[in-house]
């Protein structure tokens, strides 16, 4: 492919990925891949050119762009020039991307702890973290594997650069290891794992962070739950892979509470890492910021309290709630932890057990530009 062939597939694919972000599709990575199935000339090297032009399109606009081409402009308007396949000339007063990190909609609505001069750490490239399984192997051992550094706020943590390829190694084959976030990981240990019996991952998608208490406590019950077959189906074979013994229940929206009965009263811990706006993982998903509306973050508000209440009659006397999202926006992390205490008078607030990120109202919020991880708010209830 020619420069100018590679901006026009990049163009291609940043209208799909406007197209998707407006209705909820699958995400820009998807993307990407789809569009080169079904384009086989394509080398390796055309694919990561264009993987590149994509991302660093998606990145540089806050707001949603007119099209790719509006997009693409700012990245590689030298390149429009009509020739080798390539996008025609730029004409006058055609729309470009403006430059931005946060849409200006969502800038009041960021934890104050989130200044300006945090925001481009939002966007940049993430590390690849892993997490090493120590129930069967040593942080140390799969540093000297992988010749990685460990991370600094994680005790079972290793960092690798940007889009470092892990999933192919032994190591991974084996279960020793796990991609996650270091902020994924001390959600995790937030939950105080070792000293709890039973377990309740009560929004577990795939299995992340059953998988890490699961290592930490190999002789706690985990039960890790979801409303969602797809998500939840991945967790079998990754327990299998880590030799992790986590009971999978699927509940039935609306009816979880249903599903949930047996274990009434009975939790230690309940980890309620609930859907959310995802703005502390832009800089894995920078079209995230394109997904966002107002409608969408109030859904997602009223889901987050509707989990939170499902949680709290779960937990025993003297056991907790670990309430986690992956947002900076102060209504789904301190304003959600505050109205949670208000609605149930049984719990009272206390910090994590470690000391980590940066007070905010009843939690600790973790930022890429502070604590070089995601975006996390993690807050703990007791129950009285």
């Amino acid at each position: 492919m020619t420069p100018q062939a590679r901006v026009q597939a990049a163009i291609e694919i940043v209208d799909q990925v406007i197209a998707s972000a407006r209705d909820d599709g699958p995400p820009a990575d998807a993307l990407v891949s789809a569009y080169f199935k079904t384009r086989r000339y394509a080398g390796s090297k055309d694919r990561r050119a264009v993987r590149e032009l994509v991302f660093q399109a998606v990145r540089h606009a806050a707001e949603v762009p007119a099209s790719g081409r509006a997009a693409l402009l700012p990245i590689a308007g030298e390149l429009f020039d009509g020739l080798g396949h390539g996008p025609g000339a730029e004409s006058e007063g055609e729309p470009r991307a403006e430059p931005g990190l946060v849409p200006g909609w969502l800038q009041p609505l960021l934890s104050p702890l989130v200044e300006p001069g945090e925001w481009p750490a939002l966007i940049e490239r993430a590390p690849v973290d892993l997490r090493a399984n120590l129930a069967r192997i040593t942080r140390d051992g799969m540093a000297a594997h992988f010749g990685a550094e460990p991370t600094s706020l994680s005790p079972w943590g290793l960092r690798l650069p940007p889009d470092s390829a892990v999933t192919a190694d032994e190591a991974f084959a084996d279960g020793l290891i796990e991609v996650q976030d270091e902020g994924s990981q001390l959600i995790a240990l937030a939950c105080d794992p070792a000293r709890q019996s039973l377990m309740v991952d009560l929004c577990a998608g795939a299995g992340g962070k059953a998988l890490a208490l699961a290592a930490a406590n190999p002789s706690a019950r985990v039960v890790a739950c979801d409303t969602s077959r797809a998500r939840l189906v991945k967790l079998g074979p990754r327990a299998e892979r880590a030799g992790a013994v986590i009971e999978s229940r699927l509940l039935d929206q609306p009816r979880e509470a249903e599903g949930l009965a047996d274990l009434t009263g009975e939790a230690d811990m309940v980890l309620v890492d609930a859907p959310c706006s995802g703005s502390g993982t832009w800089r894995r998903n920078p079209e995230g910021r394109w997904r966002l509306t107002e409608e969408r973050l109030a859904r997602l508000e009223a889901l987050q309290m509707r989990v939170l209440d499902l949680a709290a009659p779960l937990v025993k006397p003297g056991g907790a709630v670990v309430y986690a999202v992956c947002s900076l926006l102060a209504r789904e992390g301190r304003d959600q932890a505050q109205a949670f205490l208000s609605r149930h008078s049984g719990f009272v607030a206390e910090d994590i057990p470690m000391d980590v990120g940066r007070l905010d109202g009843m939690g600790r919020l973790l930022t890429p530009g502070h604590d070089g991880t995601d975006g996390f708010f993690i807050a703990r209830f007791r129950a009285t």
